[in-house]
């Protein structure tokens, strides 16, 4: 029997649209297709020219960018991780090229399970000197002797950099917290010393691989922002830096907040004895959480104090000088071009306590997820840190909350990293990514109220499941 036009009509209104789904996803698996090839340009290119990462690295991350938003609808979490892992590969072919943190952590790591503390010893102390290999030290062999025994005294006025090892700031101890030590040690234990930062580059790939699949559980589309990065293949897979952990254990804390407070809490302490910074976040969580986040930051300091008293500081009140923090003369880039290093230090410290005091009074009302991003990210504007490396947990919250404009802050971090001695330009780079988020939120705000929504959809709320179906109704503020 010939069917009668309502029930054409109804088949057509109900048959699933394959091929536009299966087109939408073909489009994606391309997408991906191009980033892991620009990721090896980008790395492979970096090896050769140090300004690489400056200048190619903000064009990627702009491209990724364009891509996820033009054709990432029909991402999958599967597609989203495979590029992710395709991203990593080429960093694991070159050794460190952004820094030359990784040789200190396989030293950290090598001195742990040799039974000493990497906060008590330097790695140019000669009674390490059997833990000396031709990777780490290839101007200084075993059976030579560096003339340091002991750390010291003034470890801040020490150079840098020691032609006869490739760790930076051999004449004193760590800075690392102690859950950072403690993936250090994890690590060495399984890699052999012959190759060098390898295990550790390996590792950092696997944990920001990781993340890219719990981002991509809460929204394949925003995940691709962190997992096809080309700032995160080459600060994790290549530069191996430990704040791929630090944005893991972040995300992991706002995924779990809403359903597991307790544990969230004792996954940002853990971040937070992974890089001082997460700790910055304590006032997006509420109701005595941050007293476990704290006591899960003292306690894991615990056994080292006992071991080795106040040594367990390490150099950290030495960096804080050397870097800038203690009288601002190399911080606040932004405030720097019309204020002082004591006027700037001022103004910097209001405006963290301000910026404290606003996500405290947010915290409940908005997405945690979204208010750790702002935080975060207002936070890296203020402060402006050297190392472009800081902003790998802004990344991860940007895609978390679904929002792409603040990639512009550890994109201008590299431009500005490369524009090292130029005080007025690196200011004007930060401000220019700071002007590019204001923007971004203004317009987002000004097209909410056209639409007559109150607030523009977010991508996750506070248990992490995804929202950006849900208009907000006028009568609702979130």
């Amino acid at each position: 029997m010939r069917p009668s036009i309502p029930d054409f009509v109804h088949q057509a209104r109900t048959k699933p649209p394959r091929k536009r789904g299966n087109r939408a996803q073909s489009r994606g698996w391309w997408a991906g297709a191009v980033v892991a090839v620009g990721v090896v340009v980008v790395v492979v290119g970096a090896a050769e020219r140090q300004w690489w990462p400056n200048l190619v690295l903000a064009g990627g991350t702009v491209l990724v960018g364009l891509l996820v938003w033009r054709f990432g609808r029909g991402l999958t979490v599967g597609a989203v991780v495979v590029v992710a892992g395709l991203c990593q590969v080429p960093g694991l072919l070159h050794a460190p090229i952004t820094s030359t943190d990784a040789y200190r952590y396989v030293w950290d790591g090598r001195v742990q399970l040799s039974g000493h503390s990497p906060y008590g010893y330097v790695p140019l102390d000669d009674r390490l000197a059997h833990l000396r290999d031709p990777v780490l030290f290839p101007g200084l062999s075993p059976d030579r002797r560096s003339g340091v025994t002991s750390i010291p005294k003034d470890p801040a006025s020490l150079p840098v950099d020691d032609a006869r090892t490739r760790i930076n700031r051999p004449g004193v101890p760590t800075i690392y917290p102690p859950v950072a030590e403690a993936y250090f040690t994890v690590v060495a234990l399984v890699t052999p010393w012959s190759v060098g930062t390898l295990g550790l580059q390996l590792a950092a790939g696997l944990l920001a691989i990781a993340l890219t699949w719990l981002l991509a559980v809460q929204n394949p589309r925003w995940a691709a922002l962190w997992g096809w990065s080309p700032i995160v293949a080459l600060e994790a897979g290549n530069a191996a830096h430990v704040d791929v952990l630090a944005a893991l254990l972040i995300t992991a804390a706002v995924v779990t907040a809403a359903r597991r407070p307790k544990v969230a809490a004792v996954l940002l302490g853990a971040a937070g004895s992974v890089k001082l910074l997460p700790l910055l976040l304590l006032p997006t969580f509420r109701r005595r959480k941050p007293l476990v986040a704290v006591g899960t930051f003292v306690a894991s300091y615990l056994p080292h104090v006992l071991a080795v008293g106040i040594l367990v500081l390490g150099f950290l009140p030495g960096y804080l000088n050397q870097e800038g923090f203690e009288d601002g003369s190399s911080r606040s880039a932004i405030l720097a071009l019309l204020l002082p290093p004591e006027a700037r230090q001022l103004v910097a410290a209001a405006l963290a306590l301000g910026l404290a005091a606003l996500a405290f009074h947010r915290a409940g009302r908005d997405p945690i997820a979204l208010t750790c991003c702002w935080l975060y990210g207002a936070a890296l504007v203020v402060a402006t840190p050297t190392y472009p490396w800081y902003g790998l947990p802004l990344i991860a919250l940007a895609a978390l909350a679904g929002r792409p404009e603040w990639l512009a802050v550890p994109v201008a971090s590299y431009l500005a990293y490369g524009s090292f001695g130029h005080d007025t330009r690196q200011g004007l780079i930060h401000l220019t990514a700071a002007v590019i988020v204001v923007i971004a939120i203004t317009l987002r705000r000004q097209v909410a109220a056209d639409s007559g929504l109150t607030a523009a959809p977010l991508a996750a709320n506070t248990d992490g499941r995804d929202e950006t179906h849900r208009p907000r109704n006028l009568g609702r503020l979130r």
